[in-house]
Formats: structure tokens, C-alpha cells, sequence
């Protein structure tokens, strides 16, 4: 049995054949540190792009709540740049989504202090952090102004507070396949609930644009490790756009979820067709749909929420946007 059988045959032993879509919901393009080498935050262009004040509106946040609600997505958490909203704001932010979505979310928007994650209790499920690489000289290399120990220390003060707790690792930063044991520790460490892979993707600007993310393989060799070494950690693996035809190997992989495709902009797209029919081929059918808009009266969905009539009043010119770039996807492919 090779390794990806072995995943496969471990995840099936401790979850349901389904699979889901989980959509990660930004708050914002900008981020106050800005100098992670991989990232797009840190491109010159981007930041001329998406100043300090470059905020999302919250009408066009709660958007993606209702539409994931509706659509049958996951919402893996609310992420962004850091420290770009007031606390307080960030808090009103999370109601909302929590009125939305009728439970509790995921957040991955930096390290909070114990006094921050005690007022987040009431309102967050889990804590995310983004670690990039577990291997700690990879990563002060790369992420020089966001070193582990605090997120360390967040994700232990968070699991001793009740939340779940999860990290974000990239895969193809350079790390070594014998790094695997870093990640293993830190993640019996830290007793983590969820991991997001992600492949890393060349970005211009960056150290990283003339090389070529990690192939098929060496991603899916991560993912399959991890869930042989954990058969009940929940693992997400992010594809995008370019690298969508890959989504059942993730799946055969262990992960319970693909992520990070964007399922608003290619909607009912080939693409996503092509993700829906991979992950079925899998034997890992897609729980909710990228792929048809569902027959119901969207306006009154949102007018039942417990949200101020003006805000509802954005909402829904927002999402009718969204839907018209939704539906003109769809009429494309029939």
C-alpha cells in the first residue's frame, strides 16, 4: 500500500466520505507588517494598491456569509492583513458573520493577547495562526517580523481558554522533506483541531516569482503524512485557479476539504466543474455546490437577518453583483 492508499484508508476510518468547499473570507488586502517574502503583501505594487486605509465594506464581508450559508461552503475562517481594524470593530464584524452563518467562526487574523482572546470567546470557534513553515530558521528568514513564539504561545493560552485551535503551513517555501518531524511536534505541542496546507504560489515582486510551486506529488506527500500521523486532525488543503485539476489527490490525500479556489469568480466555471467531478472520482463527493446557484428568493434571505435595515440594504445590492457574475459564469459553460 503506498502512501496516499494508507491516507486514504486512515481517513476513512475516522470521517464521512463527504467532502466540502471551505471559503476563506478577507477582511482586508492590506497588512501592517507587510514583509513576508512570499507574500503579495509585501510587493511594492501591492501596496501602492491597497494603502493603510484600503478596507473591504462590511456590506461586501457579509456578502460571502450569506452566499457560503446558501451555497453549502464551510467558512474556514476570517483572515486578512494584521492589525488593520480596531479590536472592537473586528468584534462587530464577527457578530454579524455569527447572525449570518448560525454558529460560531474561525478567525486567523494574528496573534491577541489573553485579555483579546477572552473577548473574542464568546463569538469564535477557533483560532488560526499562519506559521508559514514550522522549520524556525526557514521561517525567521523568510518572516522576519513575525516570529512563532507569539503565535506559540497564542494557540496554547487559546486551547487552555476552550477554542479549537489550527495553523496555515505553505508548502514549497524550502523546506526540507525531513522537516515533516518539526511539523509533527509542534502539532502534538500544541494539540491542534486543523491544518491548512496551501502550495505556495510564485508571486512577482517577490524572491519566490522565477520558481515553481511544490508539484502534485511533494504537496500531496505532506498532506498524507500528516494524516497518517494524526487520523483525527482535521486537514484543509488549499488549490487555486491554476492548480484546480489537483483537488481529488488532495482529497485521496486525507484532507477533508480543498480551500483557497476562488469560488465566487469562477462559479459554475469549467474549473469548478472540473473540482466537483475530481473530488466525486475521489469517492469524496463536495457537500453544498460550485457550480449551480440554488432557486430561492435571496432577497428574502437576507431581509430575515437580525441586522440593521441599512446594512441589509447594502447587502443586497452587493450580492445582486455577485450573483449576475455568478449566473453570466454559469450561461458560459451550458
Amino acid at each position: 500500500m503506498n502512501i496516499l492508499e494508507k491516507a486514504n484508508q486512515t481517513y476513512l476510518e475516522n470521517f464521512p466520505k463527504e467532502s466540502y468547499y471551505g471559503r476563506c473570507i478577507f477582511l482586508s488586502w492590506y497588512c501592517e507588517r507587510g514583509t513576508c517574502k512570499f507574500c503579495f503583501r509585501s510587493t511594492i505594487h501591492h501596496k501602492v494598491k491597497h494603502a493603510k486605509t484600503a478596507k473591504r465594506t462590511i456590506a461586501s464581508v457579509l456578502v460571502e456569509a450569506v452566499l457560503a450559508k446558501n451555497l453549502g461552503w464551510s467558512i474556514e475562517f476570517l483572515t486578512g492583513g494584521y492589525d488593520i481594524y480596531p479590536f472592537e470593530e473586528l468584534i462587530e464584524i464577527i457578530k454579524n458573520v455569527n447572525k449570518i452563518i448560525g454558529r460560531k467562526v474561525w478567525i486567523n487574523l494574528g496573534s491577541f493577547t489573553k485579555k483579546q482572546l477572552e473577548q473574542l470567546k464568546p463569538y469564535v470557534e477557533g483560532i488560526c495562526a499562519s506559521i508559514e513553515t514550522t522549520e524556525e530558521t526557514l521561517h525567521n528568514e523568510l518572516c522576519p517580523d513575525k516570529p512563532i513564539k507569539p503565535y506559540s504561545e497564542m494557540l496554547k493560552t487559546a486551547k487552555q481558554l476552550g477554542f479549537k485551535t489550527s495553523i496555515a503551513i505553505i508548502i514549497g517555501l524550502g523546506e526540507k522533506e525531513n522537516d515533516f518531524e518539526i511539523l509533527q511536534k509542534f502539532i502534538k505541542e500544541h494539540n491542534l483541531d486543523r491544518i491548512t496546507f496551501y502550495a505556495l504560489k510564485p508571486v512577482r515582486g517577490t524572491i519566490f516569482e522565477n520558481k515553481q510551486g511544490p508539484t502534485t506529488e511533494y504537496y500531496t506527500q505532506w498532506i498524507a503524512k500528516t494524516r497518517i500521523a494524526f487520523p483525527k486532525l482535521e486537514i484543509i488543503a488549499g488549490t487555486t485557479a491554476r492548480r484546480y485539476k489537483e483537488a481529488g489527490k488532495l482529497l485521496q490525500a486525507g484532507a477533508n476539504a480543498v480551500t483557497k479556489f476562488p469560488a465566487t469568480k469562477l462559479f459554475g466555471t469549467e474549473q469548478a466543474k472540473t473540482i466537483e467531478k475530481e473530488a466525486k472520482k475521489a469517492g469524496r463527493p463536495m457537500q453544498g455546490t460550485l457550480t449551480k446557484l440554488p432557486d430561492i428568493n435571496w432577497e428574502k434571505q437576507v431581509s430575515l437577518l437580525d441586522l440593521k435595515e441599512e446594512l441589509k440594504d447594502k447587502i443586497k445590492e452587493k450580492l445582486n453583483q455577485y450573483l449576475q457574475s455568478m449566473e453570466k459564469n454559469i450561461n458560459k459553460t451550458k
